[in-house]
C-alpha cells in the first residue's frame, strides 16, 4: 500500500522540481494560498521537513522550544528560514529531499515497516506510512497552495490520478482520529460514513469514541445511516480547511449529526 505512496511522493517531488525550474525572480515572493507563506516559504517548509528526518540539528539554545501544535511548529521552522537567500533554501530542499525518499524506501519492508513512530502533534504511525505523509504534503502544497487555480503560479500539471490522490487520502484517514484528539472526538455522536469518489475513491466510517478521553475509531466500510459524499480530490481541500465542506459535500441523513464533525475537521 505505502510503496505506492513512495512512488506518489517521488512523482510530486519531480513536479515540484519542474515548477521550481520555471520560476522567475518575482515568483518567489508571491503569496501562496497558505496564509502568511510566500512561494519561497513553501519550499523552505518542504526542505525543513526533509532536514528534520535526514539531517536533524541540535536545537539552538537561543531558540525558544517548538510549540506543541504541529502547524505552529511548521510556522516557526519557516520563520527561521525567512532570512535565508533563495539558493540556500533551494539547496536544503534539493540536498535532503532525495535522501528523505531513500530513507522512506527503507521503511517499506522488513522490521522497519511496522515499527511505530510518534510524530509530535500528529500521532503515532507505522513507519511505512511516512511515505503517505510525504505524498500528502507534496500533493497538497503543490496542487492547492502553489499552482493555480488555488495558488498564484501558472504551471501545467497533469490531472490528478488515483495513484497520486489515494496515498494522500490514506494519510488523512490515518491521521483523522489522532491529529485533533478528543476535541474532534467530542463532535461525533453516531457513525458517519464518508464516501469519496473519483481518483482516490474510498469509503470509511467514523465511529464515536468509546468513552471520555478516547479517540474516534475509523473503519474501512459503510456502517452508518449518516453519509457524507464528496470527491476524494475535494476531500483534500475541505478536510484540511482550505475550503468550506459545504462547497463540496452532500450530506444524506441527519445533517445535524454530521455538521459538528465537518465543521471541526482540520487535518494537517
Amino acid at each position: 500500500m505505502t510503496v505506492a505512496a513512495l512512488d506518489a511522493a517521488g512523482t510530486n517531488t519531480a513536479q515540484i522540481a519542474q515548477l521550481i525550474s520555471s520560476l522567475g525572480e518575482d515568483d518567489w515572493q508571491r503569496a501562496s494560498a497558505c496564509p502568511g507563506w510566500r512561494v519561497i516559504d513553501m519550499i523552505a517548509h518542504l526542505g525543513a521537513v526533509a532536514s528534520s528526518i535526514v539531517a536533524p540539528t541540535p536545537p539552538d539554545p537561543d531558540d525558544p522550544p517548538l510549540p506543541a501544535e504541529r502547524e505552529r511548529q511548521h510556522d516557526v521552522l519557516v520563520d527561521r528560514r525567512r532570512a535565508w537567500p533563495l539558493e540556500r533554501v533551494l539547496d536544503e530542499w534539493r540536498t535532503n529531499t532525495p535522501k528523505l525518499l531513500d530513507v522512506l524506501a527503507g521503511m517499506q519492508h522488513g522490521e522497519a515497516r511496522d515499527t511505530t513512530i510518534t510524530l509530535p502533534g500528529l500521532g503515532t504511525y507505522p513507519q511505512h506510512m511516512l511515505a503517505n505523509a510525504l505524498a500528502f504534503d507534496t500533493y497538497c502544497h503543490l496542487r492547492n497552495d502553489l499552482v493555480q487555480p488555488g495558488g498564484p503560479l501558472r504551471f501545467p500539471l497533469p490531472d490528478p490520478t488515483d495513484e497520486l490522490v489515494r496515498p494522500a487520502v490514506e494519510w488523512m484517514i490515518a491521521g483523522l482520529p489522532q491529529m485533533q484528539g478528543t476535541e474532534l472526538a467530542a463532535t461525533v455522536t453516531e457513525p458517519i460514513v464518508v464516501e469519496l469518489d473519483g481518483p482516490g475513491e474510498t469509503v470509511f466510517t467514523v465511529h464515536p469514541a468509546a468513552g471520555p478521553g478516547d479517540l474516534l475509531r475509523v473503519t474501512p466500510d459503510a456502517a452508518g445511516d449518516v453519509r457524507v459524499t464528496s470527491s476524494a480530490i475535494a476531500f483534500i481541500r475541505w478536510g484540511t480547511s482550505r475550503d468550506p465542506w459545504s462547497d463540496h459535500c452532500t450530506v444524506h441523513g441527519d445533517i445535524t449529526a454530521a455538521r459538528p464533525f465537518l465543521d471541526k475537521l482540520d487535518i494537517i
